[in-house]
């Protein structure tokens, strides 16, 4: 017989910590990505952020975006404390198929739009075929 030495409360609430972050460490930004055309999009929810707190990196092919939500200071005292506050950051590796060069940003209403540009290189493309002609081949002797 085994017995459990497991608290299913303590494994709960370790699984929302992981899901949902904590005032110490926020879970990471809502984000959905999705192609249209030859452009793909991701957008980033990021309410109550201001948008000079947004800092966007590129290295290599890793996109970096960091923002921050200010805890206000005041006069007043806290009674109930749900969303996460302080620094948030997520990374993207991009793939080599991207142009990252012509990178395009907007931020309206909470939600962080980014604009990556399929690469021309990435592109399909018709490749041309070339070869003897019947003319070409009887000149030769073929």
């Amino acid at each position: 017989m085994m017995i459990r030495s497991t608290d299913p409360f303590r494994e709960f609430d370790r699984l929302t910590q992981q899901l949902f972050g904590t005032t110490n460490r926020p879970a990471v930004m809502p984000m959905d990505a999705w192609r249209e055309g030859d452009t793909f999009v991701v957008e980033f929810d990021l309410p109550g952020v201001s948008k000079e707190s947004i800092d966007l990196d590129i290295e290599r092919n890793v996109l970096t975006v960091r923002a921050e939500r200010v805890v206000g200071n005041g006069d007043w005292e806290m009674l109930a404390t749900e969303r996460a506050r302080g620094m948030f950051s997520r990374q993207l590796v991009l793939g080599d198929n991207l142009d990252l060069d012509r990178i395009e940003a907007a931020y309206d209403d909470g939600v962080l739009r980014l604009s990556i540009p399929v690469a021309e290189r990435a592109k399909p493309r018709k490749i041309e075929i070339t070869g003897a002609t019947k003319d070409d081949q009887a000149a030769i002797g073929v």
